[in-house]
């Protein structure tokens, strides 16, 4: 257990070693517990935005502490995943001593096999590579909107929404610093949209035509005959935002998804907004797929992953 090395700069420097090579390539199975602490613990389930409405998943739950302190501080129902019976059984044992125990439950299972349809909320503490196995069963099972949070490690090329350091003195590996990042599940906006809005000699038809990776948007829009890129385009769960210029000056659009329609308002100025719908002619697809290999550094080694 990498936790159990504590002392030592040479120790914590070859375990830092040790640990992001198995981080380049071990599978789920093979990834050690390593408890979170708890300052880490906190700022995870602040960042996540975590309350009595959320349903949270923690895959590799170790002891249980995420699932247990969302429930004793805000209210959050919850479960916990992990391989290890041992520490599963602790896990059960606190939320029982906490009182949580109607609320959170624990289950020795492989992360792969677990259903995630119920998460508002999804913890991890993996290793890179376990993360990208887990990241197209998170878009599969996932609802728009869903939060993701993970400790130290990333999912690749998807970028997070947020990210903060933490301080973390006496880490077992590395500086005694933690990065926390958050992604919050994107719906697909990709395809083709039109919609109409009242112009000055009547109502003006407009298309868009959008692509989308991950939660980053991009396209252009087509009205009375000119065409404009979208401004500011931003991509939150099921919510869309972007800016569009015109004679009136420059027109903020804001909606939400739903199915292949988005309804949401215009604000221009100091006007009142205006009412919107679009409705989706031809779906796109949203690009997932993993960017180049990611790449481990330890000295002179490089690890491609």
């Amino acid at each position: 257990m990498i936790a159990q090395c504590r002392r030592g700069v040479l120790v914590r420097g070859v375990l830092t070693a040790l640990f992001c090579w198995q981080a380049a390539s071990a599978p789920a199975s093979d990834v050690p517990y390593v408890p979170t602490p708890m300052p880490v613990v906190d700022a995870m389930l602040g960042m996540g935005g975590v309350g009595p409405d959320d349903f949270l998943i923690d895959l590799g739950s170790g002891d249980g502490r995420i699932p247990i302190r969302a429930a004793t501080r805000f209210g959050t129902r919850g479960m916990g995943v992990d391989l290890d019976d041992h520490l599963v059984r602790t896990a059960r044992a606190d939320a029982q001593q906490q009182g949580v125990q109607d609320k959170v439950v624990f289950a020795a299972r492989d992360l792969f096999d677990t259903d995630l349809t119920r998460a508002t909320v999804v913890t991890t503490y993996l290793y890179n590579s376990v993360n990208m196995r887990l990241r197209p069963r998170l878009f599969e099972q996932l609802r728009p909107g869903a939060r993701i949070v993970s400790h130290d490690f990333d999912f690749g090329n998807w970028q997070p929404d947020q990210k903060i350091t933490v301080d973390v003195p006496g880490k077992a590996y590395g500086p005694p610093t933690s990065e926390i990042m958050l992604w919050v599940v994107p719906a697909n906006f990709a395809g083709t949209w039109q919609w109409t809005l009242p112009g000055a000699a009547g109502d003006v038809r407009h298309e868009a035509k959008l692509e989308q990776k991950f939660q980053v948007l991009d396209g252009s829009v087509v009205a009375q005959g000119q065409r404009q890129r979208l401004g500011e385009p931003q991509v939150k769960g099921d919510v869309v935002s972007f800016t569009l210029s015109g004679s009136a000056g420059a027109a903020r659009y804001t909606g939400r998804i739903s199915g292949n329609s988005i309804t949401g308002e215009v604000v221009r100025g100091e006007e009142r907004p205006l009412q919107w719908r679009a409705v989706r002619i031809k779906t796109g697809k949203m690009d997932i797929s993993a960017g180049p290999a990611h790449r481990v550094v330890i000295g002179s080694l490089i690890k491609e992953q």
